[in-house]
């Protein structure tokens, strides 16, 4: 069976990209993609990852061939050490959003829709939907998404936080935002990714001292001795993710 996941690298492959084959997820896909980020979720010369879409929407909903229960690739991207970028056009829906959600930046095209249908549809969101949208955008926003299948246009996504930008072309947003991303420390970005999204269900003070904790594990870095050393040399930095 010919997959139906397109993965590419670069190559110096440091960015990585998975495209869907666009429509409705099926199981295939889904079991490629979970295959995919695992393949290279210890592979540290990856320094970003793109997940986005071939052709037509990024992802209508769910195939009925879909058993979300046996494969969580949402999961499996939402552990990724390096930033993930979603690029979105047309319908992200149902798992749709709940893939989108695990990336870490989004930018959609002006059309993009975003909801999750499934209450209305007679299931639960089961890959992290109802626990990564309220932590996305205002709770109660949230909820009515979930509760009544609410879709938001592309401008109300933004104007929510969803998205972090709108753009005619949302692969080269996120090139352009990768290229940034490359250019940083490694180790830098991997503790400031886990500040954030370990320390968003921690009370401030706990998270406060789970700042200050990767601060000082940061310090001990070969990272940080060649960012201190380009900035005095005045020259840019060469990090090795060490």
């Amino acid at each position: 069976m010919a997959p139906r996941l397109e993965v590419s690298r670069s190559a110096e492959g440091r960015r990585l990209e998975f495209r869907l084959p666009g429509g409705l997820l099926d199981q295939q896909t889904a079991r490629e993609l979970a295959d995919a980020v695992e393949q290279f979720k210890e592979d540290r010369t990856v320094r970003v990852v793109i997940l986005t879409a071939r052709t037509g929407s990024f992802c209508d909903g769910a195939d009925p061939d879909l058993d979300r229960a046996g494969v969580d690739p949402a999961a499996g991207l939402a552990s990724l050490r390096p930033p993930v970028i979603a690029a979105i056009s047309g319908s992200c829906h149902s798992v749709g959003l709940e893939l989108a959600l695990a990336a870490d930046i989004r930018f959609c095209s002006p059309d993009a829709t975003f909801a999750l249908p499934d209450v209305a549809a007679g299931v639960l969101p089961s890959w992290g939907g109802t626990q990564r949208l309220p932590r996305a955008i205002r709770p109660a926003t949230a909820t009515a998404m979930v509760l009544t299948g609410q879709t938001l246009d592309a401008s109300t996504a933004r104007s929510l936080g969803l998205i972090f930008g709108v753009a005619d072309d949302p692969v080269a947003a996120a090139d352009a935002m990768a290229a940034i991303l490359i250019g940083l420390g490694p180790l830098a970005l991997e503790f400031a990714k886990e500040a954030v999204h370990r320390g968003s269900e921690l009370p401030l003070r706990d998270g406060l001292r789970l700042e200050g904790d990767l601060n000082h594990q940061l310090a001990a870095t070969d990272d940080r001795s060649e960012g201190l050393r380009a900035f005095f040399d005045k020259r840019p930095p060469d990090f090795s993710g060490r």
